[in-house]
């Protein structure tokens, strides 16, 4: 029997979590035909895999690629991390619907996370139709804060009848297109004006359609755990599946919440809540610097936040809150050193510096230089927030109710994507699992770290083919050295892609990275929902 392609001499990790196993692959026509096909089948192309670790591609929940997909389709920062499948869409935001009239209010809103996105008017169905080819699979949420920008732009208050009715509309239209379902942003205006009615109904649309829900909690640090109550209840009231994203207990005076929060998530499972979890192996977040701010600093949109941060009232009121909360969602860090300046659009030049410094180089208290630098960035600063506990990471790698998602972007190492100081996720979040966590320190085994990040995934998010090593399966495939295969991408210097010089990635049959070099093929399929829930 002859193959497109065939993988020899491999250890097989099939996804399911059994340990690996030497055996060949046959790839014909974008799906895997035949494991341990005859010694003397042929092939187009044969890879030679000794000594290899030979796995499903990585399914990397939880990412905002849709903000740079568009104009970095080779997708270079997660293909050489094995990812050959995205979710995108996430926190509530997405790049359509985007209504008429509205082009400019939705750039404005997502700047700080897409400051070179180019936006235009399109419905959800439009958006799928014309996305551009890519080196992956993207399958695409429609987000609830836009659906509420589009029909309410920033209003702090509940819907009217008419209001929920429009954004109803537009997530059933999201839906019908192929949407694998609705995210939420609930710390980040205007998601966080919603109360649960809204949410429910919206979640009862979701459930008519077997669709999912992905959530980043209302809050991720003092009020973390009411947080995932909240999540929690949603799941249990509407039946829908619910994914925390990227969850974590921030804030120092939150440390060690992680191990309850579980404990949470397990119970509501055993009593039939579909509920699971991602998180990324991190001490430190990502943020519009805006985001970080209490709520009512940013009412109103992005002209009147910036109007408000000039008077000095605003500017001591933040201080005294910082001073008794914490900053918002993050909780309380240990000095403004933690927040490092990421993506600074009209500020190129400090990139990767800290809040702390720029204070002392000012001369000025660290909050009136994050307003002055937020009124002269025009709101559309990107930050890095270190607030996380290294035990919590651990805690939840070793969980096997928590997915790995790295919530960070399709980047590369030239053109416009390699502009700022990103997050070293967005090169580094599966080998630095796969070289630190498993192979460095033994946190846990190669095959339970691959499951995490490809058979569970594909549970989660209904996959109907994909996630797994099975006669049947699309062929997304990576082929890596469990020994050579570790992130390097630091804050300092994020855009680093990991070590691997055998790394080899297939996506639907056909090579895309081979031996650590980008082949140019652009092989990625659009995900669609289909009726039943089931995602392909």
């Amino acid at each position: 029997m002859s193959f497109d392609l065939l993988i020899r001499g491999g250890t097989v990790f099939d996804g399911t979590g059994r340990p690996g196993e030497p055996a060949d692959i046959g790839v014909r026509n974008g799906h895997i035909v035949e494991i341990d096909p005859p010694p003397d089948s042929g092939a187009v192309t044969i890879i030679d895999a000794e000594g290899l670790a030979v796995a499903p591609g990585f399914i990397d929940i939880k990412t905002h690629s849709d903000f740079t997909l568009p104009i970095n389709p080779k997708a270079e920062s997660k293909l050489r991390q094995g990812v050959t499948t995205e979710i995108i869409g996430h926190c509530g935001f997405s790049a359509a619907p985007c209504l008429p009239g509205k082009v400019e209010l939705l750039k404005d809103y997502l700047s700080p996370s897409a400051p070179w996105l180019p936006f235009r008017e399109t419905n959800f169905a439009d958006y799928l139709d014309t996305f551009p080819a890519t080196s992956l699979n993207p399958g695409m949420l429609v987000g609830h804060n836009t659906l509420r920008l589009m029909v309410m732009g920033m209003a702090q208050r509940a819907p009217t009848a008419d209001e929920l009715g429009q954004m109803s509309a537009l997530l059933e239209e999201g839906l019908q297109a192929g949407a694998l379902g609705l995210s939420s942003g609930l710390f980040t205006s205007p998601g966080a004006y919603a109360e649960r009615d809204e949410l429910i109904a919206l979640g009862r649309i979701l459930k008519r359609h077997n669709a999912a829900y992905f959530t980043h909690l209302r809050d991720e640090s003092n009020g973390v755990l009411p947080a995932v109550e909240e999540a929690i209840d949603f799941g249990a009231t509407t039946g829908v599946h619910v994914q925390i994203v990227h969850f974590k207990c921030s804030g120092v005076d939150n440390w060690g919440k992680v191990s309850e929060a579980l404990a949470m998530i397990d119970a509501a499972r055993a009593r039939g809540v579909a509920i699971d979890c991602d998180a990324y192996p991190y001490t430190a977040g990502s943020n519009p610097l805006k985001n970080i701010l209490p709520q009512w600093v940013q009412a109103g949109g992005v002209e009147a936040m910036l109007a408000r941060l000039a008077l000095p009232e605003t500017r001591a009121r933040i201080r005294d809150e910082i001073a008794a909360h914490g900053l918002n969602n993050w909780g309380r860090i240990e000095n403004w050193d933690c927040v490092q300046i990421s993506i600074t659009p009209n500020l190129p030049q400090f990139a990767g510096r800290t809040i702390a410094q720029l204070a002392r180089e000012r001369d000025q208290e660290p909050v009136e230089t994050l307003c002055d630098y937020l009124i002269q960035d025009k709101g559309a600063t990107r930050v890095l927030v270190t607030s996380i506990s290294e035990d919590d990471v651990r805690t939840l790698l070793r969980s096997p109710t928590a997915l790995v998602g790295s919530d960070g972007n399709c980047v590369a190492t030239y053109g416009i994507v390699s502009q700022g100081m990103p997050h070293p996720r967005f090169y580094g979040t599966f080998p630095r699992v796969l070289g630190r966590y498993v192979h460095d320190e033994n946190l846990i085994p190669l095959e339970s770290a691959i499951h995490k990040m490809t058979g569970a995934t594909a549970k989660a998010l209904k996959l109907a083919d994909r996630g797994l090593l099975r006669e049947g399966f699309r062929a997304d495939i990576a082929i890596f050295d469990p020994a050579d295969f570790t992130d390097q991408a630091t804050y300092d210097k994020p855009h680093q892609y990991p070590t691997g010089a055998r790394t080899t990635v297939i996506v639907n049959g056909t090579v895309v990275i081979d031996e650590a070099t980008h082949t140019g093929a652009t092989p990625g399929k659009v995900l669609r929902r289909a009726a039943d829930g089931r995602v392909g």
